[in-house]
């Protein structure tokens, strides 16, 4: 009997990685959570803090964009002519880095899958900025963070007001401040350099 049930169980996560051939990391990650929470009625873990779909759906999001930010900061420490984007792009690294750690907690505990890498929209935009060099490279960074703080803060804003899940919304409102300080400082920086 159980082996008939542990078979029933695993079903939807066989037929799951079947359907996730062509979708990005972050699509692959929705697909399983979205599995998962269809089959934890029949099967809870007591170990496993269950939480909503709003929640898990920003922790997929939130861990994406904080991978893409860390790996542009590395590129803008190697690439980036500017003392000033270089600074910025060594906060990215540290800030966005901890909060993925914070993310990567409070998903272990609620058994939600994370991307294992970053989607395809970010990928394009760290190609497009890899060819890129010197004064081009700063500016299309500086322009690429801007766009994606002012993307983000307003995603941990909607999460703020949407999620259920006490710990995330507090992790959510416990970063609101540090990604509008992000903003206010790569806007000040873009004024710099154009």
């Amino acid at each position: 009997m159980k082996k008939k049930f542990g078979f029933l169980l695993a079903l939807p996560f066989a037929l799951l990685a079947c359907n996730n051939e062509g979708k990005d990391s972050v699509e692959k990650a929705d697909s399983t959570n979205n599995a998962k929470m269809d089959s934890s009625t029949a099967n809870n873990p007591a170990q496993t803090i269950s939480t909503d779909a709003e929640s898990t759906s920003f922790m997929t999001k939130a861990a994406d964009a904080g991978m893409a930010e860390v790996q542009m900061g590395e590129m803008a420490q190697q690439k980036a002519v500017n003392a000033k984007v270089k600074d910025f792009a060594t906060m990215m690294i540290h800030d966005h880095s901890a909060v993925n750690d914070q993310v990567k907690a409070l998903a272990a505990q609620r058994n939600v899958t994370l991307p294992d890498s970053v989607s395809d929209d970010h990928k394009k935009k760290m190609n497009d900025l890899m060819k890129k060099t010197g004064k081009d490279f700063d500016k299309a960074y500086v322009s690429a963070m801007v766009d994606g703080h002012k993307k983000v803060l307003d995603m941990f804003q909607d999460a703020s007001k949407n999620v259920k899940d006490t710990e995330v919304k507090t992790l959510i409102d416990n970063t609101i401040p540090k990604i509008q300080m992000h903003l206010d400082s790569i806007q000040a920086i873009q004024k710099l350099i154009k």
